[in-house]
């Protein structure tokens, strides 16, 4: 089974480091991987490209964007640019972030899921962030969903749903629409990933309003918005982040951004989510 790895990359000259040694260990490696070095001014090109200049099968790409902080469009953006660059030719394409060490096996194993059944469209392990001197699960989602730092898809499943979408929010609509197109998702608990740099921490204070905004482009409606925010507001412990999520909401509606997805699939996705909400 052929792996295709596309790593966007700004600023992590220390972590790309580590990341790169982790997959380069891997017991089952990759056919390609191509890191996307995203107008850094750290030493970032110059780690991705001492290793492509020792492995063959690693590639390194320098693109030049927007400094801003932009969640979701500018990962995206970076992972097209990488993907224009790769052989066709793979079974598997990944979306990894720099910032990653992958246990030995980890390519074996999520093979081993694709490969375990042929409806699986998306898999992958669990992220473990260090707290306290401990690795400890990053819990900001259900061990059954695949994060989006550490993305792997089925090539026919990335083509049904339409590849990623330029936004926030890109890397749960595409398991929603993975899901519509008839797809299940597959995570590994026993495949811990450290993530150096948890979720989040270089969210700007503008961006504050963004997953509101997602919940609107992915047609969810105001009251599984509401829900939603609500619950996220609690896991994250801030009470005022509901309010900025609801404002996020508000001001997508106002403003008359465009969905990510059409109405049958908004249909399927409120269907899905009241499933999960009520328990069924």
């Amino acid at each position: 089974m052929d792996f295709s790895i596309i790593i966007p990359a700004h600023n992590e000259e220390v972590t790309l480091r580590v990341t790169l040694e982790s997959l380069v260990a891997q017991t089952l490696l990759p056919k390609q991987l191509v890191v996307v070095n995203d107008n850094s001014t750290d030493a970032t090109l110059k780690v991705a490209k001492e290793f492509a200049n020792k492995y063959p099968w690693i590639s390194v790409i320098d693109i030049s964007s927007s400094e801003e902080h932009q969640p979701g469009s500018k990962v995206v953006n970076a992972f097209y640019k990488g993907l224009e660059t790769l052989d066709v030719a793979y079974d598997i394409i990944c979306k990894f972030d720099a910032d990653l060490i992958f246990p030995p096996n980890y390519l074996e194993k999520v093979a081993a899921l694709f490969k375990s059944n042929d409806t699986i469209g998306i898999a992958g392990g669990i992220l473990y962030i260090e707290k306290n001197d401990n690795w400890v699960y990053e819990n900001i989602a259900k061990q059954t969903h695949v994060r989006g730092p550490i993305k792997a898809y089925r090539k026919q499943c990335f083509e049904e749903i339409g590849g990623l979408k330029r936004s926030i929010g890109w890397d749960t609509v595409d398991t929603l629409l993975a899901q519509y197109h008839g797809w299940q998702m597959a995570t590994d608990t026993n495949l811990k990933v450290k993530h150096l740099k948890p979720t989040g921490a270089q969210y700007q204070k503008n961006s504050k309003y963004k997953q509101g905004e997602a919940m609107y482009k992915m047609r969810y409606g105001i009251t599984i918005t509401s829900i939603a925010a609500l619950k996220l507001a609690m896991k994250k412990k801030s009470p005022s982040l509901f309010k900025d999520y609801l404002m996020g909401y508000f001001k997508a509606k106002q403003n008359g951004l465009e969905y990510l997805v059409s109405k049958p699939e908004g249909d399927f996705i409120r269907s899905l989510r009241w499933k999960g909400i009520l328990g069924r």
